[in-house]
């Protein structure tokens, strides 16, 4: 654990890092330090706003009746400005995961799924930056306002003499939550490539750019069978610079062109009941010559039905090799009902994937 710093030599060090600083309203006061301890520190956490506006700063500094401000230590608009926030104690992380804190703490290349028990107070150990994003999949991050969020990052893994690992996605830290919506792993490429260089340069060497962003949505429903496993048919192609697909053919999968693919998303499911069950699972399908030779798969969701439609999260960070296809599948589990019933539907839907471009 590294000792908080201070607001000067925060911004002397994001300054010299090319951060373009706007000290915000009383930020060098603005904390939440009279509800907890604020420190030791052991990384950042990186969110998106899931909203966008003129008012995103004020909302990031003052917050809401029933989670005040600040919301964050720094705000990143869309026009690349960095606003400091607050300095201390913040409402941004909440409560973490041991295992993927662990992983922070050790500077761990690999960051596990996020374990359900959530006993560590993420709001202490924490620095945490809110980019501003609907996280919809479809709101692009134009270049300049990522670059500073890296830049942000690494100057204050830098001041700390933290590697890039020491960098988190909140989807990361917990289950509750799949913002960031890009890649971490990217992102901390981007800061260890940064870290390589001197403060303020371009780093070891020219920046990638932003992932691949594909966007497949649902707007007619589709039929799931009663403890059957059933592939998401999506209808709509929202964005999909990298050509993945034909005009009108969305299979349900989306090609893996490197190492890594980065996916969230949700479904809204009808005709389930309380007692019932659904879950909802990855498939990753290694190809040749057209045919699947091999599957693995990994349950994402498990929920319990209760009156009305249900809402399903999807996060998902899993490495891939390329040419392998991802496809979402839904499995309804009927619980005690009188008589027959429908099968359940998937009605719409929207599933965002980040990937490698190189």
């Amino acid at each position: 654990m590294a000792t908080p710093l201070s607001a000067d030599r925060m911004v002397k060090a994001l300054k010299a890092e090319g951060v373009a600083v706007k000290e915000y309203r009383s930020w060098r006061t603005h904390n939440r330090n009279h509800k907890g301890s604020w420190g030791g520190v052991n990384g950042v956490v990186i969110h998106h706003t899931a909203g966008v506006g003129s008012g995103m700063a004020d909302f990031c500094y003052d917050g809401t009746s029933s989670l005040p401000g600040p919301l964050c230590h720094a705000f990143v608009s869309k026009k690349a400005t960095v606003y400091l926030i607050g300095h201390g104690r913040a409402n941004h992380a909440g409560s973490f995961a041991r295992n993927a804190h662990d992983a922070v703490v050790r500077e761990s290349s690999k960051h596990p799924r996020p374990d359900s028990s959530e006993p560590i107070d993420g709001n202490r150990h924490y620095y945490g930056i809110e980019i501003e994003n609907r996280g919809d999949g479809e709101d692009p991050y134009p270049k300049g306002q990522y670059e500073q969020a890296v830049r942000w990052a690494a100057a204050i893994c830098r001041a700390h003499k933290w590697t890039a690992d020491s960098v988190i996605g909140h989807k990361e830290g917990t289950r509750r939550k799949i913002d960031p919506s890009f890649s971490m792993a990217e992102f901390r490429r981007d800061v260890a490539d940064r870290l390589k260089g001197k403060p303020g340069s371009g780093g070891s060497e020219k920046e990638a750019d932003m992932p691949i962003r594909t966007s497949l949505g649902k707007d007619k429903a589709q039929s799931t069978g009663w403890g059957d496993w059933t592939v998401v048919r999506w209808d709509v192609e929202h964005a999909d610079p990298a050509k993945q697909h034909g005009d009108g053919n969305y299979p349900g999968y989306v090609p893996s062109v490197t190492s890594w693919a980065d996916f969230n998303g949700r479904l809204r499911i009808t005709g389930l009941e309380p007692g019932d069950q659904v879950q909802v699972r990855y498939e990753v399908h290694d190809w040749k010559d057209g045919k699947s030779t091999g599957t693995w798969t990994e349950v994402i969701a498990d929920h319990q039905a209760t009156p009305g439609d249900q809402f399903l999260s999807m996060p998902f960070s899993k490495g891939l090799k390329k040419g392998q296809h991802v496809y979402v599948a839904v499995k309804p589990i009927p619980g005690p009902r009188r008589g027959d019933a429908a099968s359940p539907k998937v009605t719409d839907g929207r599933w965002a994937i980040r990937q490698d471009q190189n």
